[in-house]
């Protein structure tokens, strides 16, 4: 067995990404299009990825160590099952195997693959008691190397020291116990999890925000950042044509507009792209 799938078995898994990925071989969603999800609402990238068949992607009722600090990264997925002795000790041999030589310490396994831009995504079956994933050391190691957070289908310990961290990071968890993490084995590495209702893979374009989270799958990244920034420039023309009273609220706060409003807002983009442009260059 393997705690992490070769490169080629995640190139199999993740293969409707045709962009750059890590050398492990997870899609790499370029950062400038993380960057622009940073500023998407849930809603928007929900009603993105339902139009394209993705129903299951969000996962709700998190408590957070950074509450209003927007989560944007590169899941890095991993999943712990209760702890069963044969299951275990094929476990500790396969790490070993991988050069993980703490076997008392596997979820720091998952730690020490984590690089910039990731995001830890744990499934611990939503086990708190005895189920803390992280405390104050594990959370400062996560920090450090992915300058963004984590997420724990289950517990945290230490909450009042990881709430302390700062460089913009928030870890989502389920709830905070004293408990040491243990009775759970590690079952992979960037292996498909279950967190709530959603489905997630390696490379998932993670986004939390007070809303909860939604998994992205790589593929739709660039659409829903897209959306997003169209959805935001089209309320600034909405607001300013109501300000101005050119049209009324009921024909803006409606799923489609009219042809000569859309016109009105086409020329409109237009004009400020060009005066965008002119600022650019001068």
């Amino acid at each position: 067995m393997r705690i992490q799938p070769t490169p080629e078995d995640l190139i199999e898994l993740t293969s409707s990404w045709q962009g750059e990925r890590f050398p492990d071989g997870r899609p790499k969603v370029p950062d400038e299009v993380l960057e622009e999800i940073r500023l998407a609402t849930t809603e928007e990238a929900w009603g993105v990825l339902r139009r394209q068949g993705y129903e299951r992607q969000f996962a709700g009722g998190w408590r957070e160590t950074h509450p209003g600090t927007i989560l944007v990264g590169r899941a890095v997925t991993s999943q712990f099952l209760p702890h069963r002795p044969d299951l275990d000790s094929a476990v500790v041999a396969a790490g070993a195997r991988e050069g993980h030589l703490t076997p008392d310490k596997q979820n720091s396994w998952i730690i020490s693959t984590l690089v910039s831009g990731d995001v830890m995504v744990t499934d611990i079956f939503g086990k708190v008691r005895d189920g803390t994933v992280v405390g104050d050391n594990l959370s400062t190691a996560v920090a450090a190397r992915t300058g963004v957070g984590a997420v724990i289908h289950g517990g945290v310990r230490d909450y009042q020291g990881i709430s302390q961290l700062d460089g913009g990071v928030n870890f989502y968890f389920r709830d905070a116990d004293p408990t040491a993490i243990r009775d759970v084995t590690l079952a992979g590495i960037n292996i498909p999890v279950k967190i709530g209702d959603a489905t997630v893979l390696p490379g998932d374009v993670v986004l939390g925000t007070p809303s909860g989270l939604i998994f992205i799958p790589p593929h739709l990244a660039a659409m829903v950042a897209e959306s997003s920034a169209d959805i935001r420039t089209r309320d600034v023309f909405g607001k300013l044509r109501l300000a101005e009273q050119v049209y009324s609220s009921a024909e803006i706060d409606v799923g489609t507009w009219a042809s000569h409003i859309e016109e009105d807002f086409q020329r409109w983009r237009k004009e400020q792209e060009q005066t965008e442009q002119a600022a650019n260059r001068s």
